[in-house]
């Protein structure tokens, strides 16, 4: 802010002054000390002629006092209202940015509206894959219960395959015998 100079400052007080009880209460008594000079032998003309030049030197300089003041006031007004003007363009730069922002979580607040749309697909999504592995898991365990179950059955069957093939293989073996026998039996004969 810009520093007053010395004849204002001087100027403001002044018109603070006048404007105050004490002033009145010092005119009242200087008024009464001008009239009471008829006691002192001046003429009333005198009296009026130095009332007269007294109060219109005093309203010269009151009125250049005021006009000061007045111009003070003035520039006052006229950097407040730059201020005002400066905070008016600074309100509607705010405004426009709090619009900005208001957009902003509007659009926030879509994309996390569509990313919960997003989120409930996807829990139904692994709830269904959830669901799918359950199965298939239920699915393996019966097939295991199963190709356990056929491979016992053709441990057996291989099994009972085996032992019918020994029997026929002891077979043979005896039937060999049997002929190696009668064909020693019928080569003794022979002989």
């Amino acid at each position: 802010m810009n520093t007053i100079p010395p004849l204002e400052t001087l100027a403001l007080r002044a018109s603070q002054r006048i404007g105050s009880p004490l002033s009145l209460a010092l005119h009242t008594i200087f008024f009464v000390g001008i009239f009471s000079l008829k006691l002192f032998g001046f003429s009333l003309d005198q009296i009026l002629l130095i009332l007269t030049t007294i109060v219109s030197l005093e309203a010269i300089y009151l009125a250049i006092f005021i006009q000061m003041t007045v111009n003070q006031h003035s520039r006052q007004i006229e950097e407040v209202s730059e201020d005002v003007g400066e905070l008016g363009e600074n309100i509607e730069g705010i405004s426009e940015d709090v619009d900005h922002l208001h957009e902003n979580i509007e659009e926030i607040g879509e994309d996390v509206e569509e990313m919960s749309k997003d989120i409930d697909t996807i829990q139904e999504d692994v709830k269904e894959i959830s669901e799918d592995v359950e199965e298939i898991s239920e699915d393996v365990e019966e097939l295991s219960e199963e190709i356990e179950q056929d491979d016992r059955e053709d441990a057996a069957e291989q099994l009972e395959s085996l032992k019918h093939i020994d029997r026929i293989e002891n077979s043979l073996q005896a039937l060999l015998l049997e002929i190696q026998t009668m064909k020693h039996d019928h080569t003794d004969r022979k002989e």
